[in-house]
């Protein structure tokens, strides 16, 4: 019979493109959420039964150790951007992370890769980033032998950052921006599943893998690249980080007070967050030691940014036809 992989998470951003890869190397997949039936496109990434979305609430034990029964290897990929109700980013980077590190230890799993977050750091500003790292330290000493994955920012046709400042060019004729001047160093979402997948075939040595594709940018040269890519002209406007706490705070109080129903365009924890590099650290183990080349920006973002132009995917046809001779 084909070895199983569960993946936590594996109908989101980055646990689909895992699911995806698991399913072409003849592995069963397990794809643990919380809404089976919104997971189910997962299903035709490989033959029929062989892809599964099963129900698991990562808060509890018995949710995590029955959706890990059998299995021969576990990917974590749940994570929030926002704290929202009981989903605190303790509850769910160190605690659940923690949980799921554990209860892979007690079922004799062989291997378990962890994503976590180039922003992870035990002094970092954001409690996202403090949340992480303590995660990280957890799942290492419950599975010394896990591979830890630490993305930078993560593009990709599903990704809420490129989309989401596109999406915003067809609004507004300014994007504003908190940190213009903070680095990133986006990573193709792909190139991370392609990390778990060495993880979990074991040609990855444990410890903990730093991945930033091979553009280091600031905040505002990633919008005017996106901009090139959209073909839109739109101002880039820097929001000092005074006033960005205070618009933070009240954009905070009425997630709080709605419970959670209208999520923070911007909460004070990113706006800390932004106030810190995410870029790899020099020395640190990455795409190299995995025998992965990333791909460059421009290599994809045309592939999904296509649609926030005028013109669609007419664009390049309009463009074209201008340039005919009567």
């Amino acid at each position: 019979m084909s070895k199983l992989v569960t993946i936590y998470g594996g109908s989101g951003f980055v646990g689909r493109y895992v699911a995806r890869r698991m399913a072409k190397q003849g592995w069963r997949v397990r794809v643990a959420v919380r809404r089976p039936n919104e997971a189910l496109f997962v299903k035709p990434y490989g033959a029929v039964g062989q892809v599964e979305p099963i129900l698991c609430n990562i808060r509890d034990d018995a949710s995590v150790r029955a959706a890990m029964q059998g299995a021969d290897a576990v990917v974590n990929c749940v994570g929030v951007l926002l704290a929202i109700g009981k989903n605190t980013f303790n509850q769910v980077h160190t605690v659940a992370a923690e949980r799921i590190a554990k209860i892979a230890a007690e079922e004799g799993v062989d291997r378990l890769v962890h994503v976590s977050s180039l922003a992870a750091a035990e002094d970092a500003p954001s409690m996202y980033g403090r949340s992480k790292a303590r995660g990280d330290a957890a799942v290492q000493a419950a599975f010394p032998g896990a591979v830890i994955l630490r993305p930078s920012i993560i593009f990709g046709q599903e990704d809420q950052f490129f989309n989401r400042f596109a999406k915003m060019t067809g609004m507004s004729p300014v994007i504003p921006l908190v940190g213009v001047d903070t680095m990133f160093q986006p990573v193709y979402v792909d190139d991370v599943a392609a990390a778990a997948e060495k993880g979990v075939l074991g040609t990855a040595e444990a410890g903990i893998y730093e991945l930033g594709g091979p553009d280091v940018e600031s905040f505002r040269d990633l919008m005017k690249r996106m901009l090139k890519h959209v073909q839109r002209r739109r101002g880039v406007i820097n929001i000092p980080f005074g006033i960005a706490r205070i618009n933070a705070f009240f954009f905070d109080m009425i997630q709080k007070l709605s419970g959670g129903l209208v999520p923070a365009l911007l909460s004070r924890d990113q706006v800390r967050s932004l106030r810190a590099d995410t870029v790899v650290h020099e020395g640190a183990k990455g795409f190299a030691d995995l025998d992965i080349q990333p791909m460059a920006m421009d290599a994809i973002l045309p592939d999904y940014l296509w649609r926030f132009r005028t013109g669609g995917e007419y664009a390049a046809i309009t463009a074209s036809a201008k340039n005919l001779k009567s």
